[in-house]
């Protein structure tokens, strides 16, 4: 039923600083944009990171952080939360041992949302098992 992530929609008031904020956190453009809208494909699996005007917000959307944290794999947690931290974004979560080869962090970044950052020793062994 569920195949796979497809994207994952941040909102954010100020589209351009946000778009320029991704761009140099990941070092790459949206490959994709229209008016109130920029996608970047990011990762193994080349999901899709897209940023939204919050004009575009469904009625009742929050405007604090909440509700689910998407967590993307990383090589090093503690070295990417201190390079989000140094780009202006907020402890969330701090960096927390969960054992048996998971640590995870998250931060609110400087426009609301929560961007979670995980090193899962099971995400490696599942991708090194589809080469």
């Amino acid at each position: 039923m569920l195949r796979g992530l497809t994207t994952v929609s941040f909102w954010a008031a100020d589209l351009g600083a946000a778009k320029r904020w991704y761009a140099e956190l990941l070092g790459v453009e949206p490959y994709f944009e229209r008016p109130g809208y920029a996608e970047f494909r990011l990762g193994d699996h080349q999901h899709e990171l897209g940023l939204i005007d919050s004009r575009y917000a469904p009625a009742g959307a929050g405007s604090v952080p909440g509700g689910a944290v998407v967590y993307w794999h990383v090589d090093d947690v503690s070295a990417t939360l201190e390079r989000l931290l140094s780009l202006g974004a907020k402890e969330y979560e701090p960096l927390t041992e969960r054992g048996a080869g998971f640590v995870t962090a998250s931060v609110t970044d400087p426009f609301g949302n929560i961007l979670g950052v995980m090193y899962n020793q099971h995400y490696l062994d599942v991708l090194g098992s589809r080469d």
